[in-house]
């Protein structure tokens, strides 16, 4: 175990469903999805609000899935602000009406971030697998007459990266103050279409250089750019540092030092039906698994920057290795570089966006109300 001392964290993210209307192939979701039926209840969300703040978290982020499933929403809301919490729901748009936005507004809602995948309304309905884009175009105006604090998050990948300029307009035009371009992280189905959805070097250099320019531009929204860690050779400290700054709650309870840590095989993640946040953050063998710097292998252990990427992303080192306690394959400097540079270089046997969604492997999951 670490010897560092441990802070409070100061964030939640509150992953309430896994049922969702679209069926993205970049989704981060695990491929085994928990049910609508094994989620937890209103009062239990109630009570991981109120745990949450006792232990120091100032902000939660409602997310899925798609959180609009949760009909006890509003109730969780005012669970999270009641308990001294910031709040911002993360969702698709689907299914946001201006009286939903009213009642989640009235109960403490904050902010929104809404999910887009293209500028181009055709283009997005395809990558998102529903049509969808005239109902996050709404989402965007009701936020924006409501008052809200609007962000975007467009995942990036091989059939939208050549249109970050456009990303960018649309973000400007819905009167959204950030605008997210993550690169795709794979993990989950993102792992499972890696071969669909990786992007070649060119491409990334040219929508680098795109976000590059207009960061400038003095009526932009903020432009935050999430580095292709495959392409950039550079590890991530993923989420500020295993157990460092945040955690996780999925739809069934389970406490995490992030959302993808579900896949790590020998995790033995605590579940809030059965433990404290407290226990978890502050004493769980989970969150101490990867905390700090003192479980790192050579050449992480005598690496200048331990401190500062602690190792990069356990998740990560077990999707490309089979061991999460490696060096993140994606440092130049580790080991199993050479298993990316494999994966980037190779030549793309697959057009930039296909016709049909058909070349991948669809999310799937329960989309209807719960139980």
């Amino acid at each position: 175990m670490t010897t560092a001392p441990v802070t409070p964290p100061w964030a939640l993210l509150a992953e309430l469903t896994h049922g969702c209307p679209l069926h993205c192939a970049y989704c981060s979701n695990p491929v085994e999805l928990i049910r609508r039926s094994a989620e937890l209840s209103t009062g239990a969300w109630t009570d991981v609000m109120r745990q949450a703040a006792d232990l120091g978290v100032v902000q939660t982020h409602l997310s899925g899935g798609e959180p609009l499933l949760r009909r006890d929403l509003p109730e969780i809301v005012a669970a999270a602000d009641g308990s001294g919490i910031h709040t911002q729901l993360v969702t698709s748009g689907v299914g946001l009406t201006e009286r939903r936005l009213t009642e989640l507004t009235e109960h403490g809602l904050r902010s929104l971030q809404l999910s887009v995948q293209h500028a181009e309304p055709a283009a997005s309905d395809r990558i998102a697998g529903h049509r969808s884009f005239a109902a996050k175009r709404r989402a965007a105006e009701l936020v924006r007459e409501a008052g809200l604090p609007l962000g975007l998050n467009v995942v990036l990948h091989r059939d939208n990266l050549d249109s970050v300029d456009a990303l960018l307009n649309l973000a400007q035009d819905w009167g959204a103050e950030r605008i997210e371009l993550a690169n795709t992280q794979f993990y989950g189905w993102a792992l499972t279409n890696r071969d669909h959805l990786l992007p070649d070097r060119e491409q990334i250099e040219a929508a680098r250089a795109v976000v590059d320019a207009r960061r400038t531009g003095p009526t932009d929204p903020d432009v935050v750019w999430v580095v292709p860690d495959y392409v950039d050779a550079t590890a991530k400290p993923c989420m500020g540092g295993w157990g460092a700054v945040s955690l996780t709650v999925a739809p069934d309870g389970a406490v995490l030092p992030c959302p993808a840590a579900a896949v790590l095989p020998t995790l033995n993640p605590p579940n809030v039906k059965t433990s404290s946040l407290e226990w978890a953050w502050y004493h769980s063998p989970a969150f101490y698994r990867y905390r700090g710097t003192d479980w790192m292998p050579d050449p992480c252990r005598s690496c200048d920057l331990r401190d500062t990427d602690f190792g990069g992303c356990r998740c990560q080192a077990y999707a490309l290795t089979g061991d999460a306690s490696r060096t993140d394959p994606v440092c130049a400097l580790a080991p199993d570089h050479g298993v990316v540079r494999a994966l980037v270089d190779a030549p793309r046997t697959t057009p930039v966006r296909p016709p049909t969604p058909r070349s991948f492997t669809a999310r799937t999951g329960e989309a209807g109300p719960p139980p």
